[in-house]
């Protein structure tokens, strides 16, 4: 079986999509419609604007979503997905692609999402850090044990785990992982504690928002972040949407039940390969690829 997964946040580069603007018709057209959406020009920021104005928040999370988007739509009939997967954001481009949300709402709820979150991380300082090389259970622990805020966020690969919070409570965390065993704990270049307690006056924000849009029934089950299982019912995909933004990224486990229930081939569709690697590492046996455009 043929699962479609789609990128979250870092996966940005400048020129993202420039291709399929020149090369699509309907591509222009999406981007154009993005646009307006956005009452700016983020075809500008994205072909022309410096890795600095990519890296904003507010930028990278709809560039993201557009090259996702927009590049499984001019795929055609070839995409065919049996079952879809996005980590964070990419839960997003997912939900259009597989047919849940329209592309003009899909984007709407990407913009809020993320301005909600940049006003979150202005409220406290706070970041977030990779731990490599410990097991689960010892991070969650430590991170239990650390006074203040530091949840995992990301369980990306076995060894492989993002944790977020407080930067005090990160600082001392990562001192602690490091005593633990840990080959790396380093503090990240981000701005914010995404998917940690931190966040939730975003989640109350874009729970409104979520709340007040139509999701439909989708073609294939999307496996969430949150609960890591398929689903296909619009209401519980909601619920889960919501719940995502303070919730952990639970991408290991969602990629092992993925397989579970018979998927052989992983196909990336949007900006990196960096999703390849990590189930590569999760099942080393499974086939992945970058999505291809004919």
């Amino acid at each position: 079986m043929n699962a479609y997964i789609f990128p979250g946040q870092g996966a940005q580069f400048v020129g993202m999509g420039l291709d399929l603007y020149e090369k699509y018709p309907l591509a222009q057209k999406m981007f154009e419609t993005a646009n307006e959406i956005l009452e700016y020009s983020i075809t500008d920021l994205m072909f022309e604007g410096t890795a600095e104005d990519l890296k904003e928040t507010k930028v990278t999370q709809p560039a993201i979503f557009l090259h996702s988007v927009i590049m499984s739509r001019v795929m055609g009939e070839s995409f065919k997905p049996d079952m879809v997967a996005g980590h964070s954001l990419g839960e997003f481009s997912a939900l259009v692609a597989n047919g849940a949300l329209n592309f003009e709402d899909g984007l709407q709820l990407v913009y809020q999402r993320a301005m909600a979150m940049q006003k979150a991380c202005e409220l406290k300082p706070s970041t977030m850090a990779a731990v490599l090389g410990l097991d689960d259970a010892i991070v969650e622990k430590i991170c239990a044990e650390v006074p203040g805020v530091v949840v995992p966020a990301n369980y990306n690969c076995p060894g492989q785990l993002v944790i977020s919070g407080e930067v005090e409570a990160i600082n001392t965390a990562c001192e602690k992982l490091k005593e633990a065993g840990a080959r790396r704990a380093l503090v990240l270049p981000v701005g914010g504690a995404f998917h940690s307690p931190l966040m939730e006056p975003a989640r109350e924000e874009l729970a409104a928002a979520i709340e007040s849009t139509i999701f439909n029934t989708p073609s294939c089950a999307i496996y969430q972040n949150v609960p890591t299982t398929a689903v296909t019912d619009p209401e519980v995909i909601k619920t889960n949407l919501i719940s995502q933004l303070t919730a952990p990224v639970k991408w290991t486990q969602s990629v092992q039940q993925m397989v579970a229930d018979g998927a052989s081939l992983f196909t990336e569709v949007g900006p990196g390969k960096v999703l390849q690697g990590l189930v590569k590492k999760i099942h080393p046996a499974a086939e992945t690829m970058s999505a291809e455009l004919s």
